[in-house]
């Protein structure tokens, strides 16, 4: 999401609640910015999942937000709701990449009426270091060309995260191998950001598209690197999703990218880096050309959200730390996630493989079970290398009685089309039920 929500006819009260690690991220900020006082944002350290229930910690109060919120607007009670903050976050604390994130570092603050952050910027001076200030007007170009393996991207994580685990972003380092990186020297103060950042850039490309993917990056003193937030392009939507344009081969084009929305301190000593590269697989899929990029880092321009005015705050826990049912365990869950280099026969697979458990439920007694199998697979040098197969099994039952639903999709590409195709099987016991195939499809990739 780009646009802040359009308020001409708006009439509802919302509040609007996610969480960084959360797909909809950006949605919060951007009800605030469009609706005024007639929204009010909520946004914790959280993977998509309820408030009350959901990782990292810490939590809130998600049924007593709701209630209250509801009580205001649907019964009209005078509780007050209207007169909180029109933002509460949880602002991440130099936060370190965990197999398992279970709390993440950080405090929470409120600004009490929202405006458009002020952006501190930050430029790249000749030898490459990012340094305050704005790009140096008129400055001589200094061409720089980047090509990314088409593998860079492995790092990233689900762009949905429903669990705390590799789901989440991890260390950038592997990523950062096969992407061009600026950064400042060591910061003399922390700094506190709340926002969505901004990459304004140059850059000639020899395709009617290639992808950009930038990064923003805390490096620790250690040298981990902390994804904070990202953005991706594809160029030939530069100006507009609904009507792309082909990139004029070789002509200078100036191209604005907006951040993911993030909350984040980067602390003394810790430096501030932006990554960019040209490819972000398996979470976006190549294009049917892999030119690179010329970029003129002259022109390069951060501009980082500034958190400025605010009061620190305590959100409130929920009463019930642990409040799921407790089900019965009848075969354990596992969780597998890894790539896979075939150095021989120049290929990188990524592999997922989640198997829920079989878990039955106290008060209804339907046990349920899930497992989901992906990968994808692509050569580092050859678009047209992509592939990716997922299968989902999905299992229900009870004493005497047993269904089972198996799905398969799969997708690869021509430098014209995306091939698509699909099955879904069903079973009651051993027997085969239905059956229904989707056969392949091909689609025209039109500038995608």
């Amino acid at each position: 999401m780009g646009r802040s929500v359009r308020t001409s006819t708006a009439s509802i009260f919302r509040l609007v609640i996610a969480g960084w690690a959360d797909g909809y991220r950006n949605t919060p900020l951007l009800a605030v910015e469009g609706l005024g006082e007639k929204a009010k944002a909520l946004v914790g350290p959280w993977i998509h999942k309820y408030p009350h229930l959901a990782w990292p910690k810490p939590r809130a109060d998600f049924h007593g937000e709701a209630i209250a919120w509801w009580n205001r607007w649907l019964r009209n009670g005078d509780n007050g709701a209207e007169t909180m903050p029109s933002v509460r976050a949880y602002i991440l604390d130099a936060i370190k990449p965990a197999t398992r994130r279970d709390f993440d570092p950080g405090f929470w603050i409120a600004k009490r009426s929202w405006q458009q952050p002020d952006l501190q910027s930050f430029y790249v001076e000749q030898l490459g270091v990012l340094m305050e200030g704005m790009p140096i007007p008129h400055a001589p170009e200094h061409p720089v060309y980047l090509r990314s393996p088409l593998d860079t991207g492995t790092a990233s994580g689900e762009w949905f995260t429903l669990k705390p685990d590799a789901e989440l972003a991890i260390d950038q380092r592997v990523d950062d191998a096969g992407s061009l990186t600026f950064q400042t020297a060591p910061l003399a103060d922390d700094h506190d950001y709340l926002g969505r950042p901004v990459v304004t850039l140059a850059l000639r490309c020899d395709a009617e598209t290639a992808n950009l993917c930038a990064r923003l990056v805390d490096i620790h003193p250690d040298g981990t690197a902390t994804r904070v937030s990202f953005g991706l392009l594809n160029l030939a939507h530069r100006d507009s999703n609904a009507a792309p344009e082909p990139m004029s081969k070789g002509k200078r084009t100036t191209v604005n990218l907006s951040l993911d929305a993030c909350g984040y301190r980067f602390r003394k000593g810790h430096r501030i880096r932006l990554s960019l590269s040209t490819a972000y697989w398996p979470m976006v899929l190549p294009p049917p050309e892999d030119p690179g990029l010329t970029i003129d880092i002259a022109s390069i321009g951060l501009g980082l959200p500034i958190l400025g005015a605010h009061e620190l705050i305590d959100v409130k826990q929920p009463d019930n730390p642990d409040p799921l049912p407790k089900y019965i365990e009848h075969a354990p869950g596992s969780t597998k996630r890894q790539v896979v280099r075939d150095l021989s026969a120049g290929l990188t697979r990524y592999e997922i493989q989640e198997d829920t458990g079989l878990f039955e439920h106290p008060g209804t007694g339907l046990s349920t079970r899930q497992l989901r199998e992906e990968t994808w697979s692509i050569a580092p040098d050859d678009p047209l290398s992509m592939s990716g197969i997922s299968t989902w099994t999905c299992d229900m039952q009870r004493p005497g009685w047993f269904v089972r639903t198996v799905a398969t999709s799969s997708i690869a590409c021509t430098a014209r089309d995306w091939i698509i195709s699909a099955s879904v099987i069903a079973y009651e016991g051993e027997n085969e039920v239905s059956r229904k195939i989707f056969e392949e499809k091909r689609i025209p990739r039109d500038l995608m």
